[in-house]
């Protein structure tokens, strides 16, 4: 007894000495930098040096998050670091690119990689920058190997599904092949399509068929003249029973300005793509204009503008286009979306489009049947067509947002397309 107290009494100072120089977990997460982002779980287990806020206005630093496709099927996310406070004047810009045989962990990987690196400039001025260790994992290579593809990409894709029910049933099968090479000179993008399927109605003893068949090529090919301009055109030959194609070919060559660069198009866009050219149509059943087949002159002019702020993203879109030979046969489309950060908490998002439509020359003369009608076979007749879709969110409480807690069915995932 009188050994274990005389120990005691001898360890107590170094004890003492250890637990003085052990930094609690807590005052670390106060020290920690203050960083507003749409996070997934996985993104808070593996950055957990810094605090998740949830108000833009307690950050530090606030990040956007953008993605786009690039040129081999994968896609580019591209990260915008704005300092406020203390960091005011503070921002950087991040981008990794996933090939599209990653799986959703190395795209993951990635991303977090990337974010890790940004933040370093940030948290290396918090007191957590002692617990930091960078290590290079990766020997570089002398020289870079050369492409044996030169950047073309091939994918191949079928599917179809099987389903149905006493009084229902259906079948779909889809296929596609698709080439591609994009570079910052040129983008080639070629499209192989086929689809069929086929339902069945049942209204007691009768049996209602309803089949529709697509099938298409399509062809773009686009020129980077400068940071602002380009030239190409677009390609198609296809047929529809829908819209009463038996074959359809547009050759539609066009310019687009952009007045932002090209390489800000993450970020903010403002492009004027305007496109002429020439359409036949070969139809199933005579049109309502008496025609069995037509060649006509077309031309198009689409305008569009988008910009992603740490206030919110704002996407719109005109579309004007008509036959050249009769002014009267047009169609005008508008389509937008907006999200807006009101305060602190609120946020209210609202989207939509609409179309006036006057160019369905395709129609099938005498109309269609009642059983055409309900199983959408063929298009119909209308002036117009619109959608739109809105939502407020209205979150309150405490600022942080760092605890992940993934139990019973834990529905944050690790997506990220557009946020802020």
């Amino acid at each position: 007894m009188k050994r274990s107290f005389l120990l005691m009494l001898t360890l107590f100072p170094f004890i003492l000495f250890a637990q003085e120089n052990i930094q609690p977990a807590d005052s670390l997460r106060k020290d920690a930098l203050k960083v507003y982002m749409d996070a997934s779980d996985y993104i808070k287990r593996e950055i957990p040096f810094i605090n998740y806020v949830r108000d833009i206005k307690d950050a530090q630093i606030y990040i956007i998050s953008t993605s786009q496709s690039t040129g081999s099927g994968g896609i580019e996310y591209t990260y915008f670091l704005e300092g406020q406070h203390n960091f005011a004047g503070m921002r950087d810009t991040v981008a990794v690119s996933t090939s599209p045989d990653d799986t959703d962990d190395q795209r993951r990987q990635k991303q977090v990689s990337v974010l890790k690196m940004a933040l370093m400039r940030y948290v290396v001025k918090t007191p957590l920058n002692k617990y930091i260790h960078i290590a290079f994992t990766q020997p570089i290579q002398e020289e870079v190997s050369t492409d044996k593809w030169n950047n073309w990409v091939f994918r191949s894709r079928v599917s179809g599904f099987i389903n149905g029910e006493k009084t229902y049933k259906s079948t779909d099968l889809n296929g596609s092949f698709s080439a591609s090479r994009v570079t910052q000179d040129w983008k080639l993008i070629f499209d192989l399509s086929y689809s069929h399927g086929e339902d069945e109605y049942t209204i007691g003893d009768v049996k209602i068929p309803s089949i529709n068949k697509s099938s298409s090529f399509d062809a773009l090919i686009v020129k980077s003249l400068s940071d602002h301009w380009s030239l190409g055109g677009e390609f198609e030959i296809g047929s529809s029973t829908y819209r009463n194609h038996k074959w359809n070919l547009e050759f539609m060559p066009g310019i687009e300005y952009n007045i932002f660069p090209y390489s800000e198009s993450t970020r903010r866009q403002f492009s004027f793509l305007y496109e002429a050219g020439f359409v036949y149509h070969d139809y199933h059943e005579i049109t309502i204009y008496e025609k069995l087949n037509e060649s006509l002159w077309a031309h198009s002019l689409d305008a569009t503008y988008s910009v992603i702020q740490k206030w919110g993203s704002v996407s719109l879109g005109v579309e004007w286009s008509n036959y050249l030979h009769d002014w009267k046969l047009n169609n005008l489309s508008l389509s937008g979306n907006m999200g807006f950060r009101v305060t602190k908490g609120l946020s209210f998002t609202i989207g939509g489009g609409a179309s006036l439509i006057h160019d369905q020359i395709s129609l099938v003369k005498g109309g269609v049947s009642a059983e055409e009608i309900l199983t959408r076979q063929k298009e119909l007749e209308t002036q117009y067509s619109y959608f739109t879709h809105f939502g407020l969110t209205y979150t309150f409480g405490s600022i942080f947002n760092n605890v992940v807690n993934p139990r019973f069915r834990n529905s944050n995932g690790g997506g990220m397309i557009i946020i802020m």
